[in-house]
């Protein structure tokens, strides 16, 4: 995938000679939403759950989806065929526009940036499935809508970064005295025969992960709750998943 094919406003062209303006609002603002989804053997999985939420988060910012669902399902084919196929993640980002000038009220005739591109979707190391991954547990100090899935991400770098430098894999969030998910994924906590996860929410992503979770519990006799998680019941947790697109569980 050394020669990474990308779209940018209805364009497809190597992703080296991709330009935006400096101007754009995402690069000014973080004003911008995105998707990943996750690709195997050359087939986007839960590619009509992922477009659902993007268009979810558009409308949560006052902007309507520049493409239709058949329209992004072709996007991201082409993608897939023009980067080799096989095992691939898609990253989808939609920002308001470029306009001459900072204004933090943007003008309402803006016209968006519509890029994609793909990554490799490297395997998970088989230490990680059999032995599990560290964590550490943190204040939750993003925005309160982390129900948009925006580029504004700062919050939850620096939550990533702290559990880099403590030798771990991810920083669980806590917010007065409740389980919120973690700097990049969904956390569910087991006991029992039950997977507790907190409700959906402005202070959650939805997880599209999450919902394959749910689908599939049932098939292995486990109850689903969607309440509260106290932080006396996560560190009480028999088990504790963490799931994300591009990792699964």
């Amino acid at each position: 995938m050394s020669q990474t094919h990308c779209y940018l406003n209805g364009q497809y062209q190597l992703l080296r000679d991709a330009r935006v303006s400096p101007l754009d609002r995402a690069f000014l603002f973080a004003d911008a939403v995105y998707e990943v989804v996750p690709v195997y053997g050359g087939r986007p999985f839960r590619l009509r759950e992922h477009l659902d939420r993007l268009a979810r988060s558009l409308a949560a910012i006052g902007m309507a989806s520049p493409l239709d669902h058949p329209q992004w399902s072709g996007v991201c084919a082409e993608l897939i065929r023009r980067n080799g196929g096989g095992d691939q993640t898609v990253y989808l980002q939609i920002t308001r526009g470029a306009e001459p000038g900072r204004n933090h009220a943007w003008p309402d005739d803006l016209a968006p940036t519509i890029f994609a591109y793909t990554s490799p979707l490297p395997p998970l190391a088989p230490a990680m499935l059999e032995e599990g991954v560290a964590a550490i547990t943190a204040q939750d100090t993003r925005w309160a809508r982390r129900d948009i899935k925006s580029t504004s991400l700062l919050a939850n770098v620096m939550l990533k970064k702290q559990a880099v430098k403590a030798g771990a894999f991810e920083t669980i969030l806590l917010e007065e005295g409740r389980l919120t998910e973690g700097s990049s994924t969904t956390v569910h906590v087991i006991r029992g025969d039950a997977i507790h996860t907190p409700p959906n929410g402005q202070d959650i992503l939805p997880g599209t992960t999450r919902s394959v979770v749910e689908e599939l519990a049932p098939r292995i006799g486990m109850q689903v709750i969607s309440a509260p998680v106290s932080e006396t019941e996560l560190r009480a947790a028999q088990e504790i998943w963490l799931a994300f697109s591009t990792r699964g569980v």
